[in-house]
């Protein structure tokens, strides 16, 4: 049994939001949220916001091709930030899009951790042979009731990115991959290269590095930099939009971040199976 390889992925970054809605059950709602803590909502600043619901990032993701027609048996959905209001179970929504048939829930409090955490139930569940499909949708929406620190350095964009997972073509024909071969935490990059999972030739491997990442890959190492802009979905919205040309490149590819909130740096590692070219003096 394979794992769970790329099918089909989808990225959407600042779409249109809403009106602002000035309705008394979303303040009320906040109200209730925040004044245990001795906290009030900011009527202005959830009135400024860019108003992009989880819901919204949803029903935008299902309508990519490769997500669109996917019915997966698990779907994960994980978020650092919050919904504007969390009137909608996006999970169980965007379950209904799907076929309805799949196991689903949300994964949150993690911070940037979220879609490695989602990543890591999505393999257990496939070496458990309890899927054979998986989708795990990664939202970010920035409408807010209070003042949230990044974003008093960064100005966050909405966006979101889906990944389909499934087992690798059933006749091997084409480019394998890329594969999810493991996550991992708190391991240094260039110790994660070389003896991580998925091991490779640093000449045929593509580290992915988020814009909050700390850690620095070796030099002969080619990597890509997710542009800022996002907190926790930076790394897979750039695997989403190049998953395709990168599974023709690279025998691994690395998604490395770091969240600023905790310091801790998060590590996802796929595969394609592609081999690299040998060197030039035969490898002596």
């Amino acid at each position: 049994m394979t794992g769970l390889v790329v099918q089909a992925a989808a990225a959407v970054r600042a779409p249109k939001g809403r009106e602002p809605a000035d309705d008394p059950a979303v303040l009320g709602y906040f109200q209730d949220l925040l004044r245990p803590f001795g906290a009030e909502p900011d009527k202005e600043l959830l009135q400024r916001g860019a108003q992009v619901f989880h819901e919204d990032l949803a029903d935008l993701l299902v309508e990519a091709d490769g997500v669109r027609e996917s019915r997966p048996q698990l779907l994960v959905v994980a978020h650092a930030l919050p919904d504007v209001v969390p009137f909608t179970a996006v999970a169980p929504y965007l379950t209904s899009r799907l076929g309805g048939e799949a196991t689903c829930f949300s994964i949150g409090q993690q911070g940037l951790a979220a879609p490695f955490t989602g990543l890591r139930i999505a393999s257990a569940y496939r070496r458990a042979g309890r899927v054979r499909e998986v989708v795990v949708a990664i939202l970010e929406q920035t409408t807010m009731p209070t003042p949230f620190p990044l974003m008093e350095d960064v100005a966050l964009t909405d966006s979101a990115a889906a990944l389909v997972l499934g087992p690798g073509p059933a006749d091997g024909a084409g480019p394998a991959g890329p594969e999810l071969a493991g996550v991992a935490a708190d391991i240094p990059l260039d110790v994660l290269l070389t003896d991580g999972p998925g091991h490779a030739s640093t000449t045929d491997t593509l580290v992915v590095l988020g814009s909050w990442a700390t850690q620095e890959p070796p030099k002969e190492v080619d990597v890509h930099r997710a542009a800022p802009g996002t907190y926790c979905t930076g790394v897979w919205l750039e695997l989403a939009e190049n998953w395709v040309s990168w599974r023709e490149r690279y025998g691994r590819i690395v998604l490395s971040d770091t969240d600023p909130r905790t310091g801790r740096s998060h590590h996802a590692v796929f595969t394609t199976g592609l081999a690299p070219e040998p060197a030039a003096d035969g490898g002596r």
